[in-house]
Order: C-alpha cells, then sequence, then structure tokens
C-alpha cells in the first residue's frame, strides 16, 4: 500500500473529462433513443398528443438527437472543470488527513 500525498491537476482534470465524455455519451444515447421512441409512438397514435407536450416526429427529433454531440461536450467540459476543483481540494485537505492509501498494481 501507497499514501497518496499529491495529485497532479491538470492529469486529474484530463482524467475526468475523459470520464465524464463517456458518461454524457450514454446520457445522450438515452436521451435521443427515448426522445425518438416517445415522439414516434405519439405520431403513430399510441399516446395522444394531448398527454404529451409533443407534436410527433419533427424538428425536435433532430434536435433530441443533437444530444449525441452536445452531452458528451457538456459533460468533459464540467469535468474538466470539476476534476480542478476536485484535485485542489485534495491536495489542500491531505495535509490535515494524512494522505489516502492506495494499492495500485505492478
Amino acid at each position: 500500500m501507497e499514501k497518496v500525498q499529491k495529485i497532479k491537476v491538470f492529469s486529474f482534470a484530463k482524467f475526468q473529462a475523459i470520464l465524464l465524455t463517456f458518461v454524457g455519451l450514454v446520457c445522450g444515447i438515452l436521451y435521443s433513443v427515448g426522445g425518438f421512441m416517445i415522439d414516434l409512438l405519439v405520431t403513430v397514435g399510441v399516446f395522444s398528443s394531448g398527454f404529451m407536450s409533443t407534436s410527433g416526429l419533427g424538428f425536435g427529433t433532430v434536435l433530441a438527437f443533437g444530444a449525441l454531440i452536445g452531452m458528451p461536450i457538456i459533460f468533459a467540459i464540467f469535468g474538466y472543470i470539476l476534476g480542478i476543483i476536485e484535485s485542489i481540494l485534495f491536495n489542500f485537505f491531505v495535509k490535515y488527513i494524512g494522505g489516502v492509501k492506495m494499492d495500485f498494481f505492478k
């Protein structure tokens, strides 16, 4: 076991950005496919348009598929910013807690 006493700020920020990019991609897929299914069901007539606030397939469906590109980008930006904040806070408070024990595989 080794103790982590400091985290490099921008290295951790890049890691967080990459991690949250994949989370954003999954969320974008769920959002776009879910929105498409609802719009398709309204268009086919399974749901009445009064039940949902959608008129069926249209420009909103195209915008929902924009989430496949937009959400990963937004999540990556927030991940980078969050990584900077987290690593700065860790480096500040690690003095008081004495480090974090971690087991690294070699």
